[in-house]
């Protein structure tokens, strides 16, 4: 019979057993050290509040019905999201072991979602050139003799606007430019930097 510890992951509550959660917490505290060895990227409240989210996500998915989280869903969500890359403060030399503890799975949903970072008025076109992979004057250049033409384009634009949803957070715009959402994906993306 092994000890289960309650605990809160993303907002959420989660039962582990305890090699589980005394492994997600090594991980957890690997990767805040990492942050805060690394100069001028974003917030570390920030990114540490992505990386619990997505791991909340990808344990309810994992559980499918089941209590527990065990060393096996551990296992697999954090070699999902892998480590950020550390090599360019120093961090990654001084703790290789670490980083390789964590080894990075690709896995890819790519999904549309309006751009707010690079928008000019609602993030569709900015949206739509990154997920289709085009660029962004095309398609602003077209939504605008569409509208001068006093075609469809304008209710075309009006209607994306209104079901896609916009990308707030690290995860979707991961999802939205086609990237694995790893550790390293979601610090990027959290800091707002391309």
């Amino acid at each position: 019979m092994k000890k289960t510890i309650s605990a809160a992951i993303g907002g959420r509550n989660f039962i582990l057993d305890e090699d589980a959660y005394y492994t997600l917490d090594s991980y957890l505290k690997d990767f805040k050290a990492g942050i805060g060895n690394q100069g001028g990227y974003g917030s570390s409240p920030e990114v540490m509040e992505e990386v619990e989210m997505r791991i909340a996500d990808l344990f309810k998915e994992e559980l499918k019905g089941r209590d527990v989280v065990d060393m096996r869903i551990v296992n697999k969500v954090t070699s999902q999201l892998g480590m950020p890359d550390y090599s360019t403060s120093g961090y990654y030399e001084d703790n290789k072991r670490n980083h390789e503890k964590y080894p990075k799975e690709e896995t890819v949903t790519r999904k549309f979602y309006r751009d707010l970072d690079h928008n000019m008025i609602g993030g569709v076109c900015s949206g739509l050139s990154i997920w289709m992979n085009i660029d962004v004057v095309i398609l602003r250049v077209i939504f605008t003799i569409a509208l001068f033409l006093g075609t469809a384009g304008f209710w075309i634009y009006i209607v994306f606007c209104l079901i896609a949803p916009a990308a707030r957070t690290a995860v979707q715009k991961c999802e939205l430019h086609g990237v694995p959402a790893t550790a390293e994906n979601i610090r990027r993306f959290s800091d707002n930097r391309k």
